[in-house]
């Protein structure tokens, strides 16, 4: 059985929602990919008595706890002291916190406030975690059954901590056995949609699925565990592959980078040393923007204009003559063109859909797709951004 670990987050800015638990989330994933079972996520505002409460908690049903928050030189920063008073440890003064703290200042040409002593102050007996990067030292100790990590609030600082002095002790402290987790990466349904079309797959008791959405894909996750025969392991992601089909642009955990749809459209593009022009309507230039640092993307262009509602005309037939137009001007092995049918309320309207025309020219011929997009204005825009790329990256699959 895997080791139980909880993150425990303090702060009264995370529980009132002034500011998102990254942390938890980034922790989450680090330690699962260790081999941990992670029971809990809680968060604490600035309450001694909620902070000991849960400490008292913990410290009886983990194994490990990792503790993010509350290290700072304020009087709302009160991990230390909760920690004191939970476990009955006096807060000890650490010389060599208090130094590693003056020199940070010192390096900056500031003078140390008095307030920065208070994190010097460490509880009796816990292990100093010194952290290079800001004042606030972690510390770390054991009481009852569970180790406790305490790591300072701020991403930076605590994600090096964490990969630099944590990791390393995880492995040591516990008898680790990472699992397997394969991510099939989608785009083009949602997650209704998805897990009606893998509800036929037999998936085993001791294979966890998951999904997670995203505003530009949506994950399908089946974590295996420690020694999990390996030919049914091939075998189930061979099913998902097959039923998921080109819906999937990229399987993570099989030993090959992934990355987002332009990653992966980016891959291709490069290694055929092959170009695009686009010109852009209901995307408004963010095809371009997502297509930042891709040196195949020889130009785009952006049109405002779209097709009237009540206009009598073929607008794939449009877009069509404009693909072949655009491409004896441009000097790009492919083109494509977006055209959309809408007014101004149709755009802006969340209940009102716009029609999305969408034609790539290739050297083997046209490909084309037409798109009904609703919802608020930004999220028209960045279907239509990712609804274009997404033609390209079947296109390029199709023709490997």
């Amino acid at each position: 059985m895997n080791p139980l670990l909880e993150i425990f987050s303090q702060g009264e800015e995370l529980v009132t929602g002034q500011i998102v638990d990254t942390n938890a989330a980034w922790l989450s994933q680090q330690v699962v990919d260790c081999g941990f079972t992670v029971t809990r996520h809680t968060a604490v505002g600035d309450n001694m008595l909620g902070l000991v409460a849960l400490l008292v908690d913990i410290a009886q049903r983990a194994d490990c706890c990792i503790c993010t928050g509350g290290l700072g030189p304020t009087s709302d920063d009160l991990t230390a002291m909760a920690v004191a008073e939970a476990f009955d440890l006096p807060l000890t003064f650490d010389a060599q916190a208090y130094e590693q703290i003056a020199r940070f200042f010192a390096n900056r040409y500031r003078e140390m406030p008095d307030s920065n002593r208070k994190q010097a102050m460490l509880p009796q007996g816990a292990e100093r975690i010194d952290n290079h990067w800001g004042t606030a030292p972690g510390f770390s100790l054991k009481y009852g059954r569970c180790w406790f990590v305490f790591l300072p609030g701020v991403p930076m600082e605590m994600k090096h901590l964490f990969q630099e002095q944590i990791l390393p002790s995880l492995s040591q402290r516990f008898a680790l056995r990472p699992g397997s987790l394969i991510t099939f990466k989608t785009f083009g349904l949602g997650e209704s949609a998805l897990q009606e079309l893998i509800n036929s797959i037999k998936i085993p008791s001791l294979v966890q699925l998951g999904f997670r959405a995203g505003i530009d894909d949506v994950h399908i996750k089946l974590l295996f565990p420690t020694d999990y025969p390996n030919q049914e392991l091939v075998t189930l992601i061979a099913e998902f592959s097959d039923l998921l089909g080109d819906f999937v642009f990229a399987i993570d955990g099989l030993g090959v980078a992934t990355g987002d749809l332009v990653y992966e459209i980016d891959k291709q593009m490069t290694a055929r040393n092959t170009t695009l022009a686009v010109i852009e309507t209901l995307s408004h230039g963010l095809l371009a923007a997502k297509c930042i640092g891709c040196d195949w993307l020889l130009s785009a262009i952006y049109e405002p204009s779209s097709i009237k509602l009540d206009a009598d005309i073929d607008v794939m037939v449009v877009a069509e003559s404009l693909a072949y137009k655009h491409k004896k001007k441009s000097a790009a092995d492919y083109v494509m063109v977006q055209l959309y049918v809408g007014n101004k309320e149709c755009l802006h309207s969340k209940e009102k859909s716009i029609e999305l025309y969408i034609v790539l020219l290739t050297d083997t011929g046209l490909h084309k797709i037409s798109h009904s997009i609703a919802g608020p204005i930004q999220r028209k825009q960045n279907q239509a951004a990712l609804l274009s790329l997404d033609l390209l990256r079947r296109y390029l699959n199709a023709n490997l």
